[in-house]
């Protein structure tokens, strides 16, 4: 496919094109995705919709990044910057992330690893100023309505889904983003009908 027949906003060929999707949504919280390389270019991918919802965010692409290039988008703003990420508990490998602390959400800046979960703790271990976040944990999380790529457990999210459910937490307001989660229904069943073994049977 030519670049001339793909979309300028979400990028993707004009066929997949999906911006009927994006549904604008102003959160308290900074959003700033970070999307390892070898999702860029990957059609299950829901971290481009993500951004171009959630205004203001940002999305920088890479495995490893210049500290001081990472420090600047981790707090622009002079936001604090919380990592929506597991606690890594025995991996000796990571110190210990300072406990987060909350606080209002618009004084907060979002970081979301957009990867899959091995990649996702590889850019971890490359980047130290990540490893020294805070972390946030989810609650309540419900199975994930992600049935166009694999996971390992039902409550296995993708970015779009954990880092609405995240803005959402962080802001006391699910009805807020509920908006979100059907647009996300939206770009699923579009991917799925690409993928005829995804379709619900």
């Amino acid at each position: 496919m030519s670049k001339r027949a793909r979309c300028g906003v979400c990028l993707r060929a004009q066929s997949a094109c999906i911006c009927q999707w994006v549904r604008a949504v102003d959160a308290e919280a900074a959003l700033l995705v970070l999307q390892h390389p070898l999702e860029v270019g990957n059609a299950k991918n829901s971290a481009r919709l993500l951004h171009l919802c959630v205004s203001g965010s940002a999305l920088a692409v890479g495995e490893t990044f210049d500290a001081a290039e990472l420090d600047a988008l981790l707090h622009a703003e002079g936001r604090t910057p919380v990592l929506l990420y597991p606690e890594t508990e025995g991996d000796a490998a990571l110190p210990a992330p300072p406990p987060f602390v909350p606080m209002p959400a618009r004084e907060l800046r979002l970081v979301v690893l957009d990867a899959t979960w091995r990649k996702s703790r590889k850019m971890l271990y490359l980047n130290p100023l990540l490893q020294r976040l805070p972390r946030l944990a989810l609650l309540d999380v419900a199975p994930s309505g992600y049935r166009i790529r694999k996971a390992h457990a039902p409550h296995q999210l993708s970015s779009f889904e954990a880092a609405t459910l995240a803005l959402a937490q962080l802001e006391g307001n699910p009805g807020k983003f509920r908006i979100l989660f059907d647009a996300f229904a939206g770009f699923v069943e579009q991917q799925a009908a690409f993928m005829p073994h995804a379709r619900p049977t």
